[in-house]
This record gives structure tokens, C-alpha cells and sequence, in this order.
């Protein structure tokens, strides 16, 4: 497999894409990406829920199916990995591991509406915990610790780098903060640490060359393309049941050819 911490150390960032079942990591894989993560928010819904409902043991288990779709690494968003205590962190991972993933990501969001991100010091703790489990395992596995300031109300950069610092200390080996969107930023975090940043690409964030230009190691989409694809869908039906027309075809052929030759391979 391919060294996937490699993939960060490169001169143009390792483009990231989210599949959300096992036919669209075939897909992508298929058409030239180097490695995928999973997507919260996309599994989910493809379990009819919202993002923040499936177990630890669901997640897992579509981990392990994405992992062995294809032959790229697969790093899988386990949101908080699914425990507030460090072991329990740490077991997530080592599960993971076992699950035949290449990585995954550890978040500082505690799923408290009330107090929605862990204080700085227990979140150092809770990465520490997963980082000595990654990097103990039979085989490298790349931990990315997240802060999640910037997508619960707290858009504090000073904070959001200060974590991001510590997690780098506790043995992180890729810094992520999703929300963040202003080029001087982003550029400003990944001048403060020594360690790949992965941004999102949301609407409105920099385009990929300018991202490069600052430095970013990584950019993933998250749930972008399951909800691109649920978005399509839509476009279809509502033609389907207020015009009675079928132009969806014409980009239903072109997902029909795309699956055709990605999952003959």
C-alpha cells in the first residue's frame, strides 16, 4: 500500500476526496485519486440520520469496507472517536487499525450542545492517547487531530493555532481546522506549526493552486460530493414529478459510464 504519510510531503497537496459508500470509493479511485477518507455526514445519510448518529462500531465497519473497496489509504473521520476519556480515544484507534484503515481523525468537538468543544488540556490528553495508539500498531497509521472551533461559534484563530500547537506536541501527525476559508488564515496556521494541514474545501475557500501556494499539505471535500450527489438526485426528481421531462439523463449517462468502467476494473 502506499505510504500514505508520504502522500502529504509532496510538491502539490494530496487531493483528498470523501466517498460515501463502497461504489463511490470505487469510482474515485478509478479516476486517478491516490488515497480517500470517509465522510461522517455522507455515511449517515446514507443511513437516512444526520451527522453525529452512528455508532463507533457502524463507523468502524464502513471504515473497514471503504479500506477494502480499493487498494488506495483510507483515512476515516471518527468524529471524536466516539469517547470524551483518552482511552477510550486510544481504543478507537487501535479498532481502526485493526479495521485495515490507513488513518483517521481525532476531533476536540464533544458533541455537547452546552459546551461544544473539549477544554485545551483534556483534548491534548485525548490526542497524546490516540497518537501513542497509532503510532504502536503493527503498521504506520496516520492520526489527524482536528479543532473545531471554526464549525461550533468559535471562530477564535489564535485559540484554534494554540490547539492545533499542542496537538502537534501530543504527536498528531496532520493539523486540520474545517471552517476555515480566509486565505491569510490559513496561511497564517500552517506558517505556526511544522506538521501537513488538511483544509476543507468549502464554498468560497481558496481554489487548490492558491492553497498550494500558502503551503496546505491536503484538501478533502467532506460530505461535499455525498451531497452533491443527493443534490442531483433531487434536481431529478423534482423534473421527474413537475415536468414530467428526463433530462436528467444526460449526466445519469455520464455517472452510468463512470460506474461501468470503475467498477469493471
Amino acid at each position: 500500500m502506499t505510504d500514505f504519510l508520504a502522500l502529504h510531503h509532496e510538491s502539490t497537496p494530496l487531493l483528498l476526496p470523501n466517498p460515501w459508500d463502497v461504489g463511490s470509493a470505487k469510482l474515485l479511485a478509478s479516476l486517478g485519486f491516490r488515497a480517500l477518507a470517509t465522510t461522517s455526514s455522507g455515511f449517515a445519510a446514507t443511513l437516512g440520520r444526520p451527522d453525529g448518529s452512528v455508532t463507533r462500531e457502524e463507523a468502524l465497519a464502513h471504515g473497514a469496507a471503504i479500506a477494502a473497496a480499493t487498494d488506495l489509504p483510507v483515512s476515516a473521520d471518527l468524529e471524536n472517536l466516539f469517547a470524551d476519556d483518552p482511552e477510550g480515544a486510544a481504543q478507537t484507534v487501535r479498532l481502526a487499525i485493526d479495521a485495515g484503515l490507513a488513518g483517521c481523525s481525532i476531533e476536540d468537538f464533544s458533541g455537547r450542545d452546552d459546551d461544544p468543544i473539549y477544554d485545551a488540556g483534556l483534548a491534548a490528553e485525548r490526542v497524546a492517547a490516540a497518537a501513542e495508539a497509532a503510532h504502536s500498531g503493527p503498521r504506520p497509521f496516520v492520526l489527524t487531530a482536528r479543532s473545531e472551533n471554526f464549525l461550533h461559534g468559535r471562530p477564535d484563530l489564535d485559540d484554534t493555532i494554540a490547539r492545533l500547537q499542542a496537538y502537534q506536541e501530543a504527536g498528531a501527525d496532520v493539523l486540520y481546522a474545517p471552517g476555515l476559508k480566509e486565505i491569510g488564515d490559513i496561511r497564517r496556521l500552517v506558517e505556526s506549526v511544522d506538521r501537513p494541514v488538511n483544509v476543507l474545501a468549502l464554498a468560497g475557500a481558496p481554489p487548490v493552486a492558491e492553497l498550494a501556494e500558502a503551503g496546505v499539505a491536503r484538501v478533502s471535500v467532506g460530505g461535499a460530493f455525498a451531497f452533491a450527489a443527493l443534490g442531483g438526485a433531487v434536481a431529478a426528481a423534482r423534473e421527474l414529478l413537475e415536468d414530467g421531462t428526463y433530462s436528467f439523463w444526460e449526466a445519469a449517462g455520464t455517472g452510468a459510464r463512470a460506474a461501468r468502467a470503475a467498477f469493471a476494473e
